[in-house]
């Protein structure tokens, strides 16, 4: 899938992370996030809103191979067949949140920002997205066009719509 869609806002950031603790705290459920690309950025969003001790448990930055691996359990065998750029590490990430947290659900991004990094195969703007509740992970890539800042912006953005859509799908497991 490729995105053209205008730029990310703030307000509408703000405003998705708003309705997804909506969600969490209706299902008193908690959120991990394991970024790569985004650097951070999903769970700064998320710990901008007041309260988000009630749904966010930890945020994981694992820009590196390493991080990936020692912090998540993504196997680096893994990452040398597929790159770090690829589905099968984004569902790993998502799963490797998920067992290293007290989370229900959790929210994976590894991708090319840009400028440099890209290929013919992985071009910059190639995200790589996974989210994952209760046993169940799904996936997807999306190859965002702009600068750094407004593919890492527009990616942010994307992960919080899908978890949003994610989480009142999910019965909490009481």
């Amino acid at each position: 899938m490729t995105s053209n869609s205008p730029p990310t806002t703030i307000a509408t950031i703000t405003q998705l992370v708003s309705d997804l603790a909506g969600a969490l705290i209706a299902q008193n459920a908690m959120l991990v996030t394991a970024e790569s690309c985004t650097g951070g950025l999903v769970a700064a969003s998320c710990t901008d809103l007041a309260g988000s001790s009630l749904w966010f448990d930890r945020g994981m930055v694992t820009y590196s191979n390493d991080a990936k691996t020692d912090l998540l359990g993504v196997p680096s065998a893994l990452i040398m067949e597929h790159g770090a750029v690829s589905e099968p590490v984004a569902r790993a990430m998502a799963h490797g949140a998920i067992i290293h947290s007290n989370a229900h659900f959790s929210v994976a991004i590894t991708g090319i920002a840009g400028p440099g990094g890209g290929s013919y195969d992985k071009p910059v703007g190639t995200v790589w997205f996974a989210w994952s509740a209760y046993n169940k992970t799904v996936s997807e890539k999306i190859v965002f066009h702009g600068d750094r800042a407004s593919i890492r912006q527009a990616a942010t953005k994307h992960a919080l719509q899908q978890l949003l859509a994610l989480v009142p799908s999910v019965k909490s497991i009481e």
